[in-house]
């Protein structure tokens, strides 16, 4: 009986599926980061929803950066904008995102989160959610 002959993966397949691989991770450690932060929020006591004034995590998605400005002094202008000064800006921000996708992620208040929409480069601003995964195990294909 014949074993069957392994096949070979081209080069370019190999560097796609690690490049994908490291996405994944850099997605993995910004969501933990960002749920580290949600955990930090105080919850109150009576279980009740906070108030609209009140702070939560928004994640802002940004078009790419084409100018040589550093992407994280991007971000906090962009914030500085809408808080009124950069020490507010750089006290919101939680993280700068860079790699699978251009943005950031800060303390905002529901109105300030309506209003960073609003400013130019800014494609989206969602509010974070921790949500619970179905399956310990990913299948493909």
């Amino acid at each position: 009986m014949l074993s069957p002959t392994p096949r070979k993966i081209p080069l370019s397949s190999f560097v796609s599926i690690v490049h994908l691989i490291l996405i994944s991770i850099s997605i993995s450690i910004s969501i933990s980061q960002i749920a580290m932060a949600d955990s930090s929020e105080s919850t109150p006591s009576s279980g009740v929803t906070p108030a609209s004034s009140e702070t939560a995590v928004y994640i802002v998605h940004t078009d790419q950066d084409n100018s040589n400005e550093d992407p994280e002094a991007y971000h906090v202008r962009t914030l500085a904008s809408v808080l009124g000064s950069e020490e507010a800006a750089k006290g919101a921000l939680i993280y700068s995102y860079k790699t699978a996708m251009h943005g950031f992620s800060a303390k905002l208040t529901p109105g300030q989160g309506a209003e960073i929409s609003k400013q130019p480069g800014v494609l989206q601003v969602v509010k974070s959610q921790t949500v619970q995964l179905h399956s310990a195990t990913a299948s493909f294909g």
